[in-house]
């Protein structure tokens, strides 16, 4: 594959990420609401859509046709949403843009935003629930994105976020933290694109590793851009790890030190598709495409 025929892919399954989620706001997410029209601003407000790219390019290498993961992979996109309108609540990190916008609390206020999250949470699983594709593979989505999004995963790793606020982090400590808060829906990705495809156990297993080491090298990287970018580079306050004292790679290891470990989970993540032949291509240029954002 080649870069050209890469970056065509994933506009086109980014853009059917961002058609299909205009539908699925219509259907549960009504703007005549201003928990619905609060939701929609932040959903619909521009984002990567990595998370649901990733769905479809799992589920279209395990077998499948991408698009009959697109409602996964637009759940998935709920959940991140809901994620990270809690996350920018004064309770939280007190963040007032997001995407270069406004953030939602400061849009539509502490309490529409609180609710409009969980309305994200709520609509995600009404998404995996009437899906074109068969029970079973509805409720092993679903039992991945609660896994994925609750105690044992990304709140756990909100959590820790918090506590490592009020005391510093080892290694160790702050791996587990990222493992749960950016590392568990990134996973989630290709398992929901693995569901929906039906995948053989071998591939949903190098596919996980994959998501793993990728979900590493994304925070690294975003840790790096923390130090390194501008707010209008990033489209979000710059520089909100050091006023939190936050324990980050970038103050572990220094930022020579923190693109050398970058470098080195892109590795494993790439040795990761290695039994996978040529079908793992788009996979290859999306972790280094990771690997060198510069937002």
């Amino acid at each position: 594959m080649t870069h050209d025929q890469y970056s065509t892919t994933f506009t086109h399954w980014a853009e059917s990420a961002e058609t299909r989620l205009v539908q699925l706001c219509d259907a549960y997410l009504p703007a005549e609401s201003r928990i619905g029209q609060a939701a929609r601003y932040s959903l619909l407000g521009g984002g990567k859509r990595i998370r649901a790219v990733l769905t479809l390019a799992a589920c279209e290498l395990a077998g499948a046709s991408a698009e009959s993961a697109l409602d996964y992979a637009c759940a998935l996109e709920m959940l991140h949403c809901y994620s990270l309108i809690h996350d920018d609540l004064p309770c939280m990190d007190n963040d007032d843009f997001r995407r270069g916008k406004p953030s939602c609390h400061k849009q539509f206020g502490e309490d529409i935003a609180l609710l409009a999250a969980d309305a994200l949470v709520t609509a995600a699983f009404e998404v995996i629930a009437n899906a074109a594709l068969p029970a079973e593979s509805r409720i092993q989505a679903a039992s991945v994105l609660s896994r994925a999004g609750g105690a044992r995963g990304m709140l756990l790793g909100q959590e820790l976020d918090k506590i490592y606020e009020q005391e510093p982090a080892t290694e160790e400590q702050l791996r587990s933290l990222h493992a749960h808060k950016t590392g568990a829906l990134i996973i989630a990705a290709t398992d929901l694109g693995c569901a929906a495809a039906g995948a053989a156990p071998s591939i949903r297993q190098a596919l996980n590793c994959y998501a793993a080491e990728v979900g590493l090298v994304f925070q690294i990287v975003d840790d790096i851009l923390d130090v390194t970018s501008t707010t209008e580079e990033l489209g979000k306050p710059v520089g909100s790890d050091v006023a939190h004292d936050k324990t980050t790679f970038v103050s572990l290891y220094g930022l020579e030190g923190a693109h050398r470990l970058a470098d080195e989970h892109n590795t494993t993540a790439l040795a990761a598709l290695q039994k996978l032949g040529e079908s793992a291509d788009f996979l290859r240029l999306l972790a280094v495409e990771l690997l060198q954002r510069k937002k």
